[in-house]
């Protein structure tokens, strides 16, 4: 069983930055890719960003290309979401995930999640 635990969230104002942190306890990461996915009041979740488990391959959501960054440390057992140049809307709650790609479907294991709130 993978537990994931993300931190790092908090409240900024627009353009501000972030970084986002998701470490596993218990079992590693493993082989897996993992992604971060976030949800804002009222909507669906919506995929950020993922990567291999090597960290050679990333995916970057549209909405946040150039901007957001998704890196990871296999020895710490963590995955990174730099959020840079921060907008209202990224307002939401940020999850990460193991196993899977670019939807939420494919995802096996979830963490709890951390609040990111942007204000203008």
């Amino acid at each position: 069983q993978v537990q994931l635990v993300e931190s790092g969230g908090g409240l900024g104002q627009a353009g501000d930055s972030l970084r986002l942190s998701c470490t596993a306890s218990g079992r590693t990461l493993g082989r897996y890719p993992t992604g971060w996915f976030r949800q804002a009041p009222g909507k669906e979740r919506e995929f950020v960003a993922a990567i291999t488990w090597t960290g050679e391959g990333t995916l970057v959501a549209d909405s946040v290309k150039g901007r957001f960054t998704i890196s990871r440390d296999n020895a710490k057992f963590t995955v990174y979401l730099e959020m840079n140049s921060l907008k209202p809307e990224d307002t939401a709650a940020y999850y990460c995930a193991v196993g899977g790609w670019a939807t939420a479907e494919q995802y096996d294991y979830w963490g709890q999640g951390t609040q990111v709130t942007v204000s203008s």
